[in-house]
């Protein structure tokens, strides 16, 4: 019967429940404040970093352009999740509207793709740097890098976009999500009839983004075997493609635990499993908005000089 109410009602009316934490009232208040601690960090690191680039114009260069976007992405991707995870820990159910499920499967997605994009154009920067110094000036001058920049956010937003909403198109049968959040991967699978679109849509998706991935490991395998040529740029090498491969690290390897998470969060395992699996799936919510921006903080010589000025001068 409940099947049958959910095929005839509008998706709109859907009340999505996700994945209740099984807590006790002492271990919420805990991660609570946890949590909340973590965001309040998340927001001063990657504000700092936003703000110094932003405020000094010796730093208006493409590496800190590119930089200072992927901490806006860092922002903009935790506001889809921290506030409504927080509101959850408060709550004894953790229930999600239909368009609230859409919008934060959208951000989520979105700034994971966006994540990848612009970790692509600082690949590519570091490898024009490096390999091709003499024609740097030529390749990355300011009208390119806006257009690098407007394609790094509106390519994963538009992709996203299209996902979403061919998601949203079928009626569902079904109202649970095996997450703390929403993911419009499995919004579609609660879907009542597959379609076309569902199916070669996220393929496309998951394609562009594998070819990213691709030219990435593209940029640094030359950097590297160039950099072995050459002391000067071996120093190079480690002063400012250093924190890159870092950063791309932890993407992956955050990124690779939530995949692992969407093909087996959903198995026969047993629940105190799953609940790991669940915890570990949202490491791409917190290592790489927290470490990227104090990775290049203290790795960057320029940023990592120019904060501390600003603070020594504040306490004088």
């Amino acid at each position: 019967m409940g099947r049958r109410t959910l095929i005839v009602m509008d998706n709109n009316s859907v009340v999505f429940t996700l994945t209740p934490l099984n807590l006790t009232a002492n271990n919420r208040l805990t991660i609570f404040a946890l949590t909340c601690m973590c965001y309040c960090v998340i927001w001063m690191a990657n504000v700092t970093i936003i703000v110094t680039i932003i405020v000094n114009k010796n730093l208006h260069e493409p590496m800190y352009i590119f930089l200072c976007n992927l901490c806006i992405n860092g922002l903009y991707g935790t506001a889809g999740f921290y506030p409504k995870f927080l509101q959850a820990l408060l709550s004894s159910t953790h229930v999600i509207s239909y368009a609230g499920c859409m919008l934060q499967g959208f951000v989520l997605h979105s700034s994971s793709c966006a994540d990848l994009s612009l970790l692509l154009l600082m690949a590519f920067d570091r490898y024009v740097a490096i390999c091709h110094p003499l024609n740097y000036n030529s390749v990355m001058t300011k009208e390119k890098v806006g257009i690098f920049v407007f394609l790094a956010w509106f390519v994963p937003i538009h992709l996203v976009l299209i996902g979403s909403i061919t998601t949203a198109l079928p009626r569902l049968c079904g109202s649970h999500i095996p997450r703390i959040y929403c993911i419009n991967l499995m919004v579609g699978k609660l879907a009542c009839t597959a379609s076309v679109a569902t199916v070669i849509v996220p393929a496309f998706n998951y394609t562009i983004y594998f070819f990213h991935f691709v030219f990435i490991l593209f940029s640094y395998g030359s950097l590297i075997k160039n950099c072995l040529k050459s002391h000067e740029n071996r120093n190079k090498f480690m002063q400012t493609c250093l924190p890159h491969v870092i950063c791309l690290f932890i993407f992956i390897f955050s990124a690779g635990l939530d995949l692992l998470y969407i093909r087996y969060g959903n198995t026969n395992l047993s629940q105190s499993v799953k609940n790991f699996m669940n915890f570990i799936a949202i490491e791409f919510l917190i290592i790489p908005p927290l470490m990227n921006p104090l990775i290049y903080g203290f790795k960057l010589t320029k940023i990592r000089n120019r904060i501390m000025y600003i603070v020594c001068s504040g306490r004088k």
